[in-house]
């Protein structure tokens, strides 16, 4: 009789690290499934807590979609924009530098520029986007 009387004093975990293992698992699937299927638009960004660049020492590369690149405006192709932006980087080291893109723009083209732009020894380096509706 002392026997059906004795407290049990343990708890049987099993079950319950089973059903952690099942929605760790669950929740690995659906996170690996939902990444391979995100559509992006990369000119649109978030709300952003970060300052704007500004400033006159700003220097602006521009590429639009038919891929042309301009600098401050002025038309420039990705050789005179390296030679053009190393000279910027002699008289103006802690320039920053913004990068717009146009939406249909290659992503070759922009990496290209932004390559150039790491070349030169730029380290302030901005890539505009819209801001979310």
């Amino acid at each position: 009789m002392d026997a059906d009387n004795k407290s049990y004093d343990d708890i049987n975990v099993t079950p319950m690290v089973d059903l952690y293992l099942v929605l760790l698992l669950i929740f690995i699937i659906m996170t690996t499934a939902g990444v391979q299927g995100v559509k992006v638009n990369l000119p649109r960004g978030g709300p952003s807590t970060s300052k704007p660049i500004e400033g006159p020492k700003m220097q602006a590369v521009t590429v639009d979609n038919q891929g042309n690149i301009k600098l401050n405006a002025t038309a420039v192709t990705i050789d005179e924009l390296s030679s053009k932006l190393e000279s910027i980087k002699a008289s103006m080291p802690d320039a920053p530098i913004v990068v717009r893109g146009d939406s249909g723009t290659q992503y070759q083209t922009i990496m290209d520029v932004l390559t150039a732009v790491g070349r030169a020894g730029f380290t302030n380096i901005g890539l505009a986007t819209q801001a979310k509706k």
